[in-house]
């Protein structure tokens, strides 16, 4: 038996129609699609996933992938143009090398919590050393920052227990194409996030669930022989690493830090460390009426169950600079991410039920290196001045400006937003004039990209629509340069890692990085209790 994947059903979409009904259809239209194609019946067939296609205005189509097994072979299958269904199988043999100490992980989020797993798993007992607290403290200290003032830089929006998606839309799309990316999705559902994730195109857990899942997998760690030690400072002092101020002595040494650990960032290249500039992109966050986007991308089917809130993803580009919609949250909110005291930086977050008024996004514009100096140290001080900035001009209590984007095309500043009311930090803005905070060149691509969105979705670039600077850590600035091996140029047993290194773009590469990174050590050490 041969397991295939048939792709492209189309379920045209009525009012009323229930998600079942559209599945049963979308198997019926495989198995006649398998029966002409390969002449033989399919069995085990099952919703690979599920997306909905609202391009055209007017009509909603629901997009599927079916997978199922059939008796023919794999090349007779691809002679008739079937994708062969192949699963990641994720368990790497150990290596034989002795390893010194027990591999050692830095950071919580995606990259560091999926790399602990794979190493626990696999008999290797990891120390998680994690800066922030727990989750459930965590979520304490950032509630907190509602209350002007009171920012703890040890327990944020955009590091700590969980990364940044612990306060995020948590959107499991990417644009990378690997095989781990269904069992990342396995694993999060057996840690609590929502069976549908495995089966959606863009597949969303919501903020509220995704800290049980982070419970979960700090308990998994901890049931295989791993520990987590949290509000634990790691840092490189004369080329060695220490944990509160006690030698780090291992031959794996995973560097999971986050795209905002700017201090960490210093301390390697004070040590000698590669580390290489690269594009990143800071803008503003949009928000409009989640009831006016659903109506300007479903029309009449607006609202239906079914088709729950409507998402949208956007881009301009003109030569090397781009414009694009980025972190798209369905019924969420603006969130405060500030990382410095001094500083303000906004990201968006939605829960499971995105019961929101509002639907947010970032509307980044490439940042380049040649726009900064071509230097690591230029491009964190790029972000820094546009945050400390953005601080001032809002009134120095982390408020953050706001623009509409009336007065950004228009050149005026002052309009207060009345029809669309800004979530950031409960509506605590200060209207300004963002081409003083921001850059010429991203304001510029802003009053290019706007009106071009408002072509594709009507009302996107409506006067009254507010924009809430500034968006600065889409991506990490820099990149820790790592050879194939995956450690660090020049540095043994140091495994930079995910996101925060530069080799991540989101929850869902950040997770793939951490289990490579963790395979590279399985396959070159042996287990410590062997």
């Amino acid at each position: 038996m041969t397991r295939i994947l048939i792709e492209n059903i189309i379920v045209p979409y009525t009012v009323g129609r229930k998600t079942a009904e559209l599945d049963s259809e979308a198997l019926k239209k495989a198995r006649k699609e398998i029966s002409r194609l390969l002449d033989t019946d399919a069995v085990g067939c099952a919703v690979n996933r599920r997306s909905i296609d609202a391009r055209h205005k007017g009509e909603v189509k629901f997009v599927y992938s079916v997978s199922a097994e059939v008796v023919a072979s794999a090349e007779t299958a691809s002679e008739k143009g079937i994708k062969v269904y192949s699963e990641a199988d994720y368990s790497p043999a150990s290596g034989t090398e002795k390893m010194i100490g027990r591999p050692v992980v830095v950071g919580f989020g995606p990259a560091g919590m999926f790399c602990a797993l794979a190493l626990a798993a696999a008999g290797y007992a990891p120390i998680v050393y994690e800066r922030g607290a727990d989750v459930d403290t965590r979520v304490g200290d950032v509630d907190a920052l509602y209350k002007p003032g009171l920012l703890n830089p040890a327990s944020i929006f955009q590091l700590r227990a969980g990364g940044a998606g612990t306060f995020s839309h948590v959107k499991l799309t990417t644009r990378i194409n690997d095989p781990l990316c269904a069992y990342v999705l396995k694993e999060l559902r057996s840690l609590g996030a929502p069976d549908d994730i495995v089966t959606k195109a863009k597949p969303h857990v919501g903020t509220d669930v995704l800290r049980e899942v982070v419970r979960q997998a700090d308990a998994k760690i901890r049931r295989l022989g791993g520990e987590i030690r949290y509000n634990t400072r790691v840092s490189l002092i004369n080329g060695r690493f220490y944990a509160d101020g006690e030698e780090i002595k291992s031959d794996a040494v995973v560097l999971a830090v986050g795209h905002s650990a700017r201090d960490t960032y210093s301390e390697l290249l004070e040590g000698g460390y590669s580390i290489a500039p690269k594009s990143f992109s800071a803008g503003v966050r949009i928000e409009h009426l989640q009831s006016e986007i659903d109506r300007a991308m479903y029309g009449e089917l607006a609202g239906d169950e079914a088709l729950g809130h409507a998402e949208y993803s956007l881009s301009h580009r003109e030569g090397e600079r781009g414009v694009y919609s980025f972190c798209m949250c369905p019924g969420g909110e603006v969130v405060a991410a500030a990382s410095e005291e001094g500083g303000v930086v906004t990201n968006g977050m939605s829960r499971r039920a995105r019961d929101g008024r509002n639907a947010n996004a970032a509307i980044a514009v490439s940042v380049l290196p040649v726009d900064y100096g071509n230097t690591p140290a230029g491009a964190i001080d790029f972000q820094r001045k546009l945050e400390r900035s953005a601080f001032v001009f809002a009134g120095s209590d982390y408020s953050a400006p706001v623009q509409t984007v009336g007065d950004l095309l228009s050149g005026r500043c002052g309009t207060e937003p009345t029809r669309v009311t800004p979530t950031y930090m409960d509506g605590r803005v200060t209207p300004c004039d963002l081409t003083k905070i921001l850059p010429p060149f991203i304001t510029d691509m802003l009053k290019k990209g706007l009106p071009v969105f408002g072509r594709k979705i009507k009302g996107f670039d409506a006067d009254y629509v507010p924009l809430t600077g500034v968006e600065t850590r889409t991506s990490a600035p820099v990149r820790i340069l790592r050879g194939e091996s995956f450690e660090a140029l020049g540095h043994s047993g140091i495994y930079p890692c995910g996101e925060g290194a530069g080799y991540a773009g989101g929850i869902m590469s950040a997770a793939i990085d951490g289990l490579k990174v963790a395979r590279a050590i399985i396959t070159k050490y042996a287990p410590n209790n062997r």
